[in-house]
């Protein structure tokens, strides 16, 4: 940031480091082996009394100086102007700090020189004694340039102490200084032989030309133990955040890596092929087959040791976006243009967004990424996000992908920077969610009761109070349709009973929604999600729209599981709240006991779209269309090595809890990957670019102007939010993550969220989904009002049975059948129909507040009671009692 920024744009700096470099080590590695390689050879033409050897000495030794010398010098001086241009701020910090290390470098490159040119030139002048002497000179120079230069680079991925101390010796005798040095010999010992291949097929005596072929085999099999070895001590010397970011999380590794160690294995089989007796056209092309392979071999390694830095050019140190990883936090606070020299915008604002978003890509983004280019395109990364979803990858950046990073500077220029990606190379602008446009309007029918004839009250509610389901059945299922319904049948009375058997309860969907298989593609694919075929508009546990509920001794109510129902009605429309009809009969005579009416909410208005791109699968209201779920697929299969998306497009598309447990659907999932709730929130929490309840609303359907709005009960009413009982996303994923902490992926999600409500990470609770939630004893302690503001965080039921949706109050009365399903605690303002959520209230007391509420026992008792029953409290008259609209 303190350098000016060379513009590459479709090529990028660092592929012309890569290019420049890759070639120049691979001589230079040559120019250390190869020096050995001559020595040794003279020393066999000496010790054979071999003219022939001598004269193969003398014209390797021609060939050697043109490469190394000429071709070597110069790549070398490339070098040093490419990454000056590239990456001035790591070039200064390498002279800076090393510069007596590249003094007596160059002390011994000279020495090269002078023992090389002696050698070739006096050649046929010198004694024996001193011909030797000059040829392990060379040698000597070339390896100590090795270990001079070793330690550098090496200093570069293992810093060590010298971040502390800054220390010559504490940066240069560093963890991997000897393996690397030991591995860089072997390396250079074998591509000695690579290139003895080539002046030996030249030969003009097949039979010299045979032994000479298996001499250069030799030297490329024999030092192949020591490379092995010191490969696995180099290895193990890096400390494991390094090799866990290297192997484990950066996708680009494995590619160089294996590649490396497939071409150890190719030259070893073509090195010992070469060693049988070939006809001479067969040993050159094998030859310089071999030489090629070792360039693309020592490019592998050298891509693996640069990977591994990632994101740094000096491990711990400097970014190789050149900022210092010292400054980030001030940075982030006053501003990273703020600090840049090679900039005129200081501030972001409305007026210079664009401009200010370009500077940021130059300085931040353009040392990796390249624009249309062929290596780290930025325009193919991005290109299946919105401008959210681009904002979202930056606020992540650094936290999951550690080989990437962090963003630096101020929110503003962090939305500057998304902007100018999104808008610039896709020409899209900010992604716009539904506003609520497809809303119904009306009055919602009441059922009818008499509190002086009627025998019975039943009450009825969904479970959950909003089920989601995820609609893009030919790609994914994150939820299949399936909602339950539960009921009560209380006999009223001066002790009134609750009804368990004896009794027929049944449910039916209302006119509308008969069809759902018309619009969910779900039961053309269940064999593929579930192995076995499922006949359409039956759920999972076989119940249709309509059916009978069982009796559950465990929940104290009749149930009715996994109803198929649909926010789609036969019409094509969407409606999250459809509604049932329930009846309770004597099933001797018939006779109807009791009738009441319950919304079954479901919806597909999840907000995957918002970040991973395309729109709404039905009539632009709800739903994940087939762009926005490949792309979701896309990304999996990047980021976890999985083939979801062919599998999907061949007809076999996969259910998440297939991989991932879930309590919902009594998924036991696989051993190694998250439970799904743990997996999707402990993500999505590293990405979410605010800590509010923004980022829920942002895939659940509980935006206030969205077209579901299932965030509707009392609490929603009076100004609470997600947050006030679920925490903000990161403190939300990590009591998830907690609970799943054996497993490796948790710690890596958990590594860098920060909770806000809470004090630290070690003070969050864990919490298993589904089964442990917020404690609405919580807040109200004695079942008396909350004293102060609201906050359920942190305090989950520890037994099962103390679940909201489970707990069955004095009296064996559930809590949900007085006061509501949660989301939709009464009163709810649904936003289709006034009371829609309210029926029973409305039709057992007149009003839409809890049953019993405001001194209503006669709902059940036939006379007056003067005590609270189901709990305390009960007594006074409802709190903030207002209209429902």
């Amino acid at each position: 940031m303190n350098y000016p920024v060379w513009e590459v744009l479709g090529l990028g700096g660092g592929t012309l480091i890569a290019f420049i470099s890759v070639l120049h080590v691979y001589i230079a590695h040559l120019a250390v082996g190869g020096g050995l390689f001559i020595w040794l050879t003279d020393v066999k033409g000496f010790r054979e009394n071999n003219p022939l050897i001598h004269e193969y000495v003398r014209k390797h030794t021609w060939f050697f100086l043109l490469l190394t010398m000429v071709f070597g010098g110069v790549s070398g001086v490339g070098i040093w102007f490419i990454i000056a241009l590239v990456n001035p701020a790591g070039t200064s910090v390498l002279i800076h700090y090393f510069v007596f290390a590249w003094a007596i470098e160059w002390v011994f490159f000279l020495g090269e020189i002078v023992a090389l040119l002696l050698y070739h030139y006096k050649f046929s002048d010198l004694q024996k004694k001193e011909r030797l002497t000059l040829a392990f000179l060379y040698f000597l120079f070339a390896w100590l340039s090795l270990v001079a230069v070793n330690g550098i680079l090496a200093f570069m991925l293992t810093p060590g102490k010298w971040l502390e101390t800054h220390a010559f010796w504490d940066g240069y005798l560093n963890a991997t200084f000897l393996p690397s040095m030991f591995f860089r010999t072997c390396m250079a010992f074998m591509i000695a032989g690579l290139f003895g291949y080539l002046t030996t097929v030249f030969q003009k005596d097949s039979r010299f030309r045979t032994t000479m072929m298996r001499y250069c085999t030799k030297w490329l099999l024999y030092p192949l133990p020591g490379l092995v070895v010191s490969g696995i001590w180099y290895y193990s010397a890096t400390p494991f955040s390094v090799r866990h970011t290297a192997f484990s999380v950066n996708p680009e590794t494995a590619l160089f890596y294996q590649l490396f160690m497939i071409l150890t294995v190719v030259l070893f089989i073509f090195g010992l092929l070469l060693a049988l007796k070939w006809g001479v056209g067969v040993q050159r092309a094998l030859s310089f087959f071999l030489v090629l392979i070792g360039l693309f071999w020592m490019g592998g390694f050298e891509y693996s040791r640069e990977i591994a830095r990632k994101p740094f050019v000096i491990h711990g140190f400097m970014y190789s976006n050149m900022a210092r990883k010292s400054s980030v936090e001030k940075l982030n606070r006053e501003g990273f243009l703020q600090h840049a020299r090679w900039t005129t915008i200081k501030e972001v604002d409305p007026e210079n967004t664009l401009p200010g978003g370009h500077d940021l890509f130059l300085l931040q983004c353009l040392s990796c990424h390249t624009v249309g280019g062929l290596h780290n395109d930025v325009v193919s990364r991005t290109r299946d996000f919105t401008e959210l979803g681009v904002e979202a990858l930056l606020t992540g950046q650094g936290n999951v992908q550690q080989y990437m990073p962090p963003f630096m500077g101020t929110e503003k220029e962090k939305g500057a920077l998304a902007a100018y990606v999104s808008r610039t190379f896709h020409n899209k602008g900010p992604a716009r969610q539904a506003d609520g446009q497809h809303l119904e309007k009306g009055e919602q029918k009441i059922p009818p009761f008499d509190k002086d004839t009627d025998e019975y009250v039943l009450l009825a509610w969904n479970d959950l109070g909003m089920h989601c389901i995820s609609d893009s059945d030919p790609w994914f299922v994150i939820l299949p349709p399936g909602n339950t319904l539960e009921a009560v049948l209380i006999r009223r009375g001066e002790t009134p009973d609750l009804v368990s058997e004896g009794v027929e309860l049944a449910y039916a969907v209302e006119d509308g929604y008969r069809n759902p298989a018309a619009h969910l593609g779900f039961w053309k694919y269940t064999e593929s999600y579930f192995g076995k075929k499922i006949k359409e508009n039956i759920g999972l546990h076989g119940n249709g729209l309509a059916g009978k509920f069982g009796y559950n001794n465990d929940r104290s109510a009749f149930i009715a599981e996994g109803i198929p129902v649909a926010p789609y009605k036969d019409d094509g429309s969407y409606n999250p709240y459809p509604v049932f009809t329930v009846a309770a009969k004597d099933p001797e005579t018939g006779k109807v006991l009791a009738t009441t009416r319950v919304v079954a909410p479901v919806s597909t208005e999840m907000g995957c779209r918002n970040c991973h791109e395309g729109g709404w699968r039905m009539k632009g209201v709800a739903g994940i269309d087939a762009t926005t779920s490949t792309n979701i697929l896309a990304v999996h299969d990047h980021l976890e090595g999985t083939s979801l998306l062919k599998q999907a497009r061949q007809g076999r598309p996969k259910l998440c809890q297939s991989c991932h447990a879930d309590a919902v659907l009594g998924s036991p999932g696989k051993e190694g990957p998250l439970n799904f709730s743990a997996a999707m929130h402990g993500w999505h929490a590293n990405y979410m670019p605010y800590d509010d309840a923004r980022s829920c609303v942002l895939c659940h359907p509980a935006k206030r102007q969205g077209n579901t709005r299932c965030a509707r009960g009392f609490h929603n009413t009076i100004g609470m939010t997600c947050v006030n009982c679920h925490g903000n996303m990161q403190e939300h994923g990590l009591a998830l993550l907690k609970a799943e902490k054996t497993k490796s992926r948790s710690k890596r999600l958990m590594a860098h969220l920060r909770p806000v409500h809470v004090g630290s990470v070690e003070k969050i609770n864990p919490r298993i989904p589904w089964v442990q939630e917020p404690d609405c004893l919580t807040c109200h302690q004695d079942f008396r009002a909350p004293k102060g503001s609201p906050n359920a965080f942190n305090h989950w039921n520890q037994e099962f049975s103390g679940l909201y949706r489970i707990r069955v109050g004095e009296g064996g009365i559930r809590c949900e059948a007085c006061h509501g399903s949660p989301h939709a605690l009464y009163p709810a303002q649904n936003p289709y129909m006034k009371n829609r959520d309210n029926m029973q209230p409305m039709q057992y007391a007149g009003f839409p507040y809890p049953i019993g509420s405001n001194r209503t026992c006669a709902v059940c008792h036939t006379v007056e009671m003067e005590d609270s029953i189901h709990h305390e409290n009960m007594e006074h008259d409802f709190r903030n009692a207002q209209p429902v609209p």
